[in-house]
């Protein structure tokens, strides 16, 4: 009997990228294999943060970095970390009304919702969020405007969920921060290039552990010494609540250290086993697919597949059934509203695909 049999689960096909809904990433056997060492051995735990921040640190070129449990409680302990700015009592008492520059600054076009707000991470560290620009733009001026007094901080979401037209740059974001002597947050978690940010000058940097990373459920912040600090201590507030095992943090350790060394799936090697799939799902009635480009400018190629107008159902329904059969195939769907679906292969091999385009005959053949 599987685990899919003990417990009437379906199996999946992850054509949708690296989503926590799906259980983000699969993980590589040396990964399994560190946290099996840490499930089976016990550790002074505060020592081996220390130490394998340090040794990640090293690695990226950073001034310090700690493995925490997700990149959602490092936006929450980042935010802590910088209206506490290293006091104990602060971490003790993260919503005392003596601390009142609370102010964290984010593009209106980037509070969005990944699974939860931004904005509810900002307000569990005790951050309270000052919108700048609008829904459709937003200029260094309009970071600026909003700065005031009580302004600790400045984050931006580098990610495909945010508006992209009219969006200032991450360096625009960090001169604006800078000249006002505040730190930049930036929430990377989806993102690949995990040196370039520091190379930036970025203070603290936030990536998922389990996205592009391919590690376990994790997430590692790095950048300055000083903020990295100021996070670590909130291990004694409400980082307590957001905790790490050994085990992950070893696996995502190993995790980095193999990233690093061989980094990920290039764009050219998506497009090569891109090809047969269009050309499978061009066969399929009512489908008319292409290669694309990720929205937000990462070296990642997708099928889109447009449903033509007189297919005798829209996309909605088709993605409706892609994930009611088993296995439950699961597409990126941001756009089914205007008939586009997108398949993610990062996750899918060749008899995936195959099943991905005999399932979309049975549903519109």
């Amino acid at each position: 009997m599987t685990v899919y049999d003990k417990y009437h689960l379906k199996q999946v096909i992850n054509a949708s990228g690296k989503m926590t809904i799906l259980g983000v990433s699969k993980l590589a056997q040396p990964v399994i294999d560190a946290q099996k060492f840490g499930d089976e051995h016990f550790f002074e735990m505060a020592d081996l943060v220390k130490k394998t921040g340090d040794h990640l640190d090293q690695l990226l070129g950073a001034e310090d970095a700690i493995v925490i449990n997700s990149a959602s409680a490092g936006i929450a302990e980042a935010v802590a970390a910088l209206i506490g700015a290293g006091s104990k009592y602060h971490a003790y008492h993260p919503y005392d009304a003596r601390y009142t520059k609370r102010e964290i600054v984010i593009p209106k076009g980037q509070n969005v919702d990944y699974g939860t707000p931004e904005e509810v991470m900002i307000n569990v560290g005790g951050g309270q969020v000052v919108e700048a620009g609008y829904a459709n733009m937003c200029s260094p001026e309009h970071l600026d405007m909003v700065i005031t007094d009580k302004t600790v901080g400045v984050l931006y979401v580098k990610s495909h969920h945010a508006v992209q037209k009219s969006m200032l740059t991450v360096e625009e974001a960090l001169t604006v921060a800078h000249h006002h002597a505040l730190p930049l947050i930036l929430d990377a978690a989806a993102e690949e290039d995990m040196q370039k940010y520091i190379e930036m000058g970025v203070d603290i940097i936030i990536f998922s552990g389990a996205k592009a990373l391919a590690g376990p459920a994790s997430a590692l912040i790095f950048g300055k010494r000083q903020y990295i600090e100021w996070v670590r201590l909130q291990s004694v507030g409400l980082g307590r609540a957001m905790k790490i095992g050994k085990e992950n943090i070893l696996g995502l350790t190993k995790a980095i250290e193999d990233y690093l060394a061989e980094g990920p799936e290039s764009g050219d090697q998506m497009k090569a086993r891109l090809t047969p799939f269009l050309t499978g799902l061009n066969q399929v009635p009512y489908v008319d697919a292409k290669q694309v480009q990720d929205g937000a400018g990462r070296d990642i190629y997708r099928a889109s597949v447009v449903i033509k107008p007189d297919s005798p159902k829209n996309a909605k329904q088709v993605t409706a059934e892609l994930k009611a059969g088993n296995p439950a195939i699961y597409t990126r769907e941001y756009r089914a509203n205007v008939g586009i679906i997108e398949f993610d292969i990062r996750a899918v091999d060749a008899a995936e695909m195959t099943a991905i385009t005999q399932r979309l005959h049975e549903i519109l053949d």
